[in-house]
């Protein structure tokens, strides 16, 4: 960031399309950069880019490139613009990644002027605990990221997770964890044991690795046990895949 300015990747307008959001439309502003490198992202770029990619008219795909770092101004203006022709069809503005917080200075900043157009949504891998108390009192929800190690290849996390948790918990948030074939029953059993401990009421979502065909990967069967598992002790536990990729979604 440089005098209210910040490199970004994209601003579009699209369909959330994981989470309990699932369906509604969001604006996204994404960040570059994350502090993991989990084996199933779909975001990875090593550099910055040069250029900010702008979505003139919201959902049409009809991007201008804008150079980095881009003025807080021109991305506040863009959205006013965007809820001035289309008043009310975005439930709230999505913070993505990579991994946003790493950007926490920036938020610090950004927050409260695009809060006040839309509410703010943040998507993070739910390690960074200590950027997350610097920004929450700006945040409207939450979807917190867990890590496990079959699906992620990240190990060594749990700690930070519950303490992420913890502070997560003071705003609206739900946890969701990737889950593949490999991923086995001590991992689910951990995750709802951590989510328990901080509200047993806190949405869990269970969601599939998506294969490069756009299938779940894993088999029907195995995604009810679970679900099961993760019952044991959560009130609130689903499964939902990435429904953006096989509706061709940004």
């Amino acid at each position: 960031m440089n005098n209210g300015s910040a490199s970004i990747v994209e601003l579009f307008s699209s369909i959330q399309g994981e989470g309990v959001l699932v369906g509604l439309r969001q604006a996204f502003l994404r960040f570059h950069g994350c502090n993991l490198a989990c084996e199933y992202c779909d975001t990875r770029s090593d550099e910055p880019p040069e250029e900010a990619l702008l979505e003139e008219t919201p959902g049409r795909q009809d991007f201008l490139r804008e150079r980095n770092p881009v003025p807080l101004e021109r991305v506040a203006r863009l959205l006013q613009l965007w809820e001035s022709a289309l008043p009310g069809i975005h439930h709230s503005l999505s913070i993505t990644g990579g991994e946003p917080l790493i950007n926490h200075r920036c938020l610090q900043e950004w927050l409260p002027e695009l809060r006040a157009i839309l509410p703010v949504y943040l998507e993070t891998n739910g390690i960074l605990h200590h950027a997350l108390s610097e920004v929450i009192p700006h945040l409207d929800y939450i979807s917190m990221d867990i890590k496990l190690p079959s699906s992620s290849g990240c190990t060594g996390l749990w700690e930070e997770h519950r303490r992420f948790l913890k502070i997560a918990a003071r705003t609206t948030v739900f946890v969701k964890a990737v889950v593949s074939a490999e991923t086995e029953d001590w991992e689910i059993l951990r995750t709802a044991e951590m989510i328990a401990e901080v509200n047993p009421r806190i949405t869990c979502i269970l969601q599939p690795v998506t294969r490069a065909d756009g299938t779940p990967g894993i088999a029907p069967i195995r995604a009810l046990e679970m679900q099961e598992m993760a019952g044991r002790c959560l009130t609130d536990v689903r499964v939902i895949p990435q429904t953006h990729k096989f509706m061709g979604q940004l």
